[in-house]
């Protein structure tokens, strides 16, 4: 592929826009953000907050630790950490710099302030509106479809900023990823000069392995990396799982080091470089493989994630667990054949994985993904495959993840909403 071609520089911004840095569970530092955003409007911290969020970003707000605040959880904790604390010139790293002051004036603000959650009308599946009131006057912030996309800004009623109309689909202001497809994505990973995303890549590197090496040595969550390895070994294949889950598991329970996202998740971020990068390691892989692979990766799972949107019923690791099998047979030499008969194998055994919300669980579902992304090129490597007709599994690569997006989007809605309402007791 030649840096003329459009595909090329499609496939340069879409990397740029996803591989971003975030701290935490990427749901709670955008409620963080947000209201960091709407007191930096009002001018001064306020007495009152009116927060209106989607059901989804209820389901992964619930339980999991807002990192640097000292083990508090919840939609709550949230917005006062960014409103007392939070930098948005930091982005998702909104609650970088918080020390012991800070966090004792984060509880004030919570026992002293009203903060009140109403459910967004609007009927998006990713929707928060954060207002903020002091005295007379009030702002308001909203972002829409995903995790930095501001839509409206306004003080006291009068628009300061419109970004598009809230109803329009979540790719206006992204590059357009209906061109992504499997043939294109491994032509692109082989022919692109690194020169251009290796300081991107690098940090990918860096951060989540960072993560994934705390997770093991620390006390987090479920400790899933730990019991993985204790339990079978220190095999590669049981080492990418178990470091994946690992990084999880620090991310749920509030570590404050950043990860770089893939798809709006620090999860599917870690899912789809940690098990290539072990692998590199394992096999010798000099630097250029190891990042030419990571690309196969991260792309395969965006390309997933397209067809399937930010947030559904559908647990985002499976896409980058089959991303991660699919980095995993680049890595060996497979190509086009062998990694498309790797995707379609994983997607044929863990499709059915719920996300019932961010939570500690996350850590085990990750390694399970990441198992079925090993699995399903190591049964292409013994001459084993599944085929067209296989359930939800239709030949050829492309029309299997179409049939992927139109189950998580379309046939799990419902499973969605019943995930949440169990979720919230109703």
């Amino acid at each position: 592929m030649k840096p003329e071609d459009r595909r090329y520089q499609s496939y340069l911004e879409i990397l740029r826009e996803e591989l971003i840095p975030a701290m935490g569970c990427t749901e709670p530092i955008t409620l963080a953000y947000v209201a960091a955003l709407a007191r930096e409007v009002l001018g001064v911290e306020p007495d009152r907050v009116v927060l209106e969020v989607s059901r989804n970003i209820i389901k992964n707000v619930k339980s999991v630790v807002v990192p640097n605040t000292g083990g508090l959880r919840g939609i709550e904790a949230s917005v006062a950490a960014g409103i007392v604390v939070g930098q948005t010139d930091r982005g998702l790293e909104v609650l970088s710099s918080i020390d012991d002051s800070g966090r004792e004036r984060i509880v004030g603000f919570l026992k002293s302030k009203d903060i009140q959650v109403l459910e967004a009308k609007s009927g998006l599946i990713f929707d928060v509106i954060v207002t903020v009131f002091t005295g007379d006057s009030h702002a308001s912030v909203q972002i829409s479809h995903y995790h930095t996309n501001i839509v409206l800004i306004t003080k006291n009623d009068e628009v300061i900023y419109k970004n598009q109309d809230c109803e329009e689909i979540e790719t206006t202001n992204l590059t357009d990823r209906s061109m992504m497809n499997v043939i294109d994505i491994i032509d692109f990973a082989e022919s692109v000069d690194l020169q251009e995303i290796e300081e991107l890549l690098q940090r990918q590197i860096d951060c989540n392995m960072a993560i994934a090496a705390e997770g093991l040595k620390g006390e987090w969550g479920a400790n899933i990396g730990s019991v993985l390895i204790d339990s079978w070994g220190n095999d590669i294949k049981i080492r990418a799982k178990a470091l994946a889950a690992a990084g999880s598991d620090a991310r749920m329970s509030g570590c404050g080091l950043p990860v770089i996202i893939v798809s709006g998740s620090g999860n599917q971020g870690i899912t789809a470089s940690v098990p290539i990068i072990e692998y590199a390691k394992e096999l010798g892989a000099d630097q250029e493989t190891l990042f030419r692979a990571l690309i196969v990766s991260n792309l395969v799972t965006i390309h997933q994630k397209t067809g399937l949107g930010r947030l559904s019923a559908y647990c985002g690791a499976v896409s980058a667990g089959c991303g991660a099998g699919a980095g995993i047979s680049w890595l060996h030499g497979g190509r086009f054949e062998e990694v498309a008969h790797t995707i379609v194998n994983a997607l044929a055994t863990v499709s059915g994985i719920i996300c019932d919300g961010a939570k500690p669980a996350c850590a085990a579902k990750i390694a399970a993904s990441v198992d079925a992304g090993i699995l399903g090129f190591q049964m292409f490597q013994n001459g084993q495959q599944f085929y067209g007709g296989d359930g939800i599994i239709t030949k050829g690569v492309e029309n299997t993840i179409k049939n992927i997006g139109r189950l998580g989007r379309d046939g799990m809605r419902e499973t969605d909403q019943e995930i949440i309402r169990i979720m919230l007791g109703e």
